[in-house]
């Protein structure tokens, strides 16, 4: 059975490319890091609520290493 919610980032990367559809450019990485960096955006804190900090830094540090990758390319 799979997981629901990524534990690591290659199921993360899954999720949001093949499941969801979802292409990781540049623009969409760098503003769901500046929303998740927001503490004051009531979607980052939403969010917080309902997955948990340790998600939420998860999600975060994966963001930002697909950036680095993007940048690699």
């Amino acid at each position: 059975m799979q997981q629901i919610i990524p534990t690591n980032f290659v199921e993360w990367k899954f999720c949001i490319t093949q499941q969801c559809q979802i292409q990781l450019t540049s623009h969409f990485i760098n503003s769901r890091i500046s929303e998740l960096e927001n503490l004051n955006s009531k979607s980052t804190t939403d969010f917080i609520a309902l997955y948990g900090d340790k998600h939420w830094q998860n999600v975060l540090t994966w963001f930002k290493k697909a950036l680095s990758e993007q940048m690699q390319i």
